[in-house]
């Protein structure tokens, strides 16, 4: 973690009831991932988890970066890896970043990725990784890992791209590596809307309250379902799910608030009950 002497790598702001927003912080290096940057994200996601007062997510970056990927000019090492041989050391980095995505996954609160500036190689895994994903009109998006001898398949990025944009789009970026500006990034579906980079936050907050105006569980379920979806090869299998599922949130308090809520025309107040 960092020193008393030195920046947070990863500011966590509240700034309303409900929100939570995860500011990646190594503006010099544009927020690059670092193991120090990683791990606090780890530690972080994992406490908002089991916060029951955090409903949605936003992950954003300071100065004109989102996340330009790994930091080559020095990562440093995974937690607790001193002892080990140096392909073990390797496999270990690898996995702490590559952990990061089905850690953005697994909690319970959507993710909304406000995309300020460059989001490359890991920072552009970031950004598919979350549930919800926005631009501002200087972002721009590549697969980076290809451009400096990997393979361009990494993070999660040969699953999730194709998923995102399609297929066709996906090989190409992987392939090429080139770098996406943001009115195509919009164009193909990478992002679901841009914004000047002054009101990005403004309308990832604004996003936030539509997600807060339905029930935590409800919201939960479906983030776990429309992921899950994903990889149910039948679609019986997924209405299977969704069935157990609109039974076990028909069943909650917050259910009937939300119906009576509606009919009352009042904002609902929920308690995740």
């Amino acid at each position: 973690m960092s020193s008393a002497t030195s920046d947070p790598v990863l500011l966590v702001e509240r700034p309303r009831a409900g929100v939570v927003v995860l500011r990646m912080n190594r503006p010099d290096r544009l927020n690059a991932m670092s193991a120090e940057l990683v791990e606090t994200l780890h530690e972080t996601l994992a406490d908002i988890a089991v916060d029951k007062d955090c409903r949605v997510v936003i992950l954003t970056g300071v100065g004109r970066g989102f996340c330009a990927g790994l930091d080559l000019g020095g990562y440093g090492s995974a937690p607790h890896t001193d002892d080990m041989g140096p392909t073990q050391r390797a496999f270990a980095v690898q996995k702490h970043i590559a952990t990061l995505i089905p850690r953005l996954r697994s909690i319970p609160q959507p993710v909304i990725a406000a995309v300020n500036g460059a989001a490359a190689g890991g920072g552009l895994a970031l950004v598919l990784g979350s549930d919800v994903r926005l631009g501002s009109t200087a972002s721009k998006y590549n697969v980076a890992f290809i451009r400096v001898g990997f393979s361009a398949c990494d993070i999660g990025t040969s699953w999730l791209l194709p998923r995102i944009v399609g297929v066709a789009r996906a090989q190409e970026m992987m392939l090429t590596g080139r770098v996406v500006d943001a009115d195509e990034a919009l164009r193909i579906g990478l992002v679901v809307e841009l914004h000047e980079p002054d009101r990005l936050e403004e309308a990832a907050l604004a996003k936030a309250e539509l997600i807060m105006a339905n029930t935590p569980f409800g919201v939960y379920l479906t983030k776990e379902a429309m992921w899950t979806a994903l990889e149910i090869p039948a679609m019986q299998s997924a209405i299977d799910l969704e069935n157990r599922q609109q039974i076990m949130s028909s069943h909650t308090e917050d259910a009937r608030e939300s119906m009576r809520a509606f009919m009352e025309k009042r904002p609902p107040e929920y308690r995740n009950r």
